[in-house]
């Protein structure tokens, strides 16, 4: 079965000034299938921001390709691109900050419907049918967003989201402003929206506990490249990578038993600028070899729906 989403060998390269470019994204290639969640991790800085951001094409892809359902985004201009936003949305990190505060609950969710071509007479009902879906009633209609709770303000935003009903929706860090209950609470609610419409989710944080919460599939992000892949319960049970053995070491999880021991990696963590044609952590690695240096490994499926870009993923288990 074709996925839903494909992104094959992405690339994003900012100009900083003559002979200084930022790699932001290098060379990223996943999938994600139709209703289902792929968790896009890494520290700050890694470019998993960038990656879903370029995947919806608000910001242009240096090199690569994303399709959709089979249609290619990254060669659609102008109004073929226009007539294809309703199938891809986002939801922004800050509540707040993406909503507009002079717009109303119903001003924000009517002006996407408005934006591409929804039947007129139809509005109002889509948007109670939404604010139902996302745990809100319409007593909501002529709120302003000071007029919310975080939470609430978060659930607008999901709901400006799914009111174009779309197929896939990318989420970057939508529960890093809220609490743990108000957190928690969102999750089950994006679980049951995905349960109820199939929607896919590319679902970006930092915060590894929500992502194996939500995620059927994690992919993990260093310094703009994608170094492991695999479903939740296998890079949660063994990792075959340095560096996911040291981020999942570092998270303090329910369930002592998801827990790897204890993995640091010393040193800095290299600069994005011009970066050297060789693996991204090399400078860092325990169990580094000579050819790490010469090329920057390839992305290689060592078991069954398990994916690693490390020379040496047989010895993780060592470090």
């Amino acid at each position: 079965m074709t996925a839903l989403l494909e992104v094959r060998n992405l690339t994003k390269v900012f100009s900083l000034g003559p002979g200084a470019d930022l790699v932001a994204v290098r060379n990223a290639s996943l999938t994600v299938d139709r209703g289902e969640t792929l968790g896009l991790v890494g520290e700050s800085g890694s470019g998993k921001t960038t990656l879903g951001r370029c995947v919806l094409r608000l910001t242009e892809p240096t090199e690569g390709c994303v399709l959709l359902n089979g249609n290619e985004i990254t060669a659609l201009h102008g109004k073929a691109l226009r007539d294809f936003r309703p199938r891809m949305q986002l939801v922004f990190q800050d509540p707040f900050a993406s909503l507009n505060p002079r717009f109303t609950v119903a001003q924000t969710l009517r002006e996407p419907l408005m934006l591409h071509g929804f039947d007129r007479t139809h509005r109002n009902r889509r948007i109670a049918e939404i604010l139902r879906q996302v745990g809100l009633d319409e007593s909501a209609f002529d709120c302003y967003p000071l007029d919310l709770t975080a939470s609430e303000q978060q659930r607008v935003g999901i709901a400006r989201a799914l009111i174009t009903r779309p197929e896939l929706v990318v989420l970057d860090e939508p529960t890093s402003m809220l609490d743990p209950s108000a957190r928690a609470d969102l999750l089950a609610l994006l679980q049951r929206i995905q349960r109820e419409t199939g929607t896919s989710y590319v679902f970006i944080s930092h915060d590894l506990t929500s992502v194996a919460r939500i995620s059927h599939r994690i992919a993990i992000m260093y310094l703009g490249h994608i170094i492991e892949q695999a479903p939740t319960e296998l890079i949660m049970g063994r990792q075959h990578h340095p560096y996911s053995r040291a981020l999942l070491s570092a998270v303090l999880f329910a369930d002592p038993r998801r827990r790897p021991s204890p993995y640091v990696i010393e040193g800095e963590i290299p600069t994005a600028i011009n970066p050297k044609a060789e693996c991204p952590l090399y400078g860092r690695c325990s169990i580094r070899e000579d050819a790490c240096r010469e090329t920057i490994p390839p992305m290689v499926e060592i078991k069954p729906k398990h994916m690693s870009a490390c020379r040496r993923w047989d010895h993780v288990d060592a470090v």
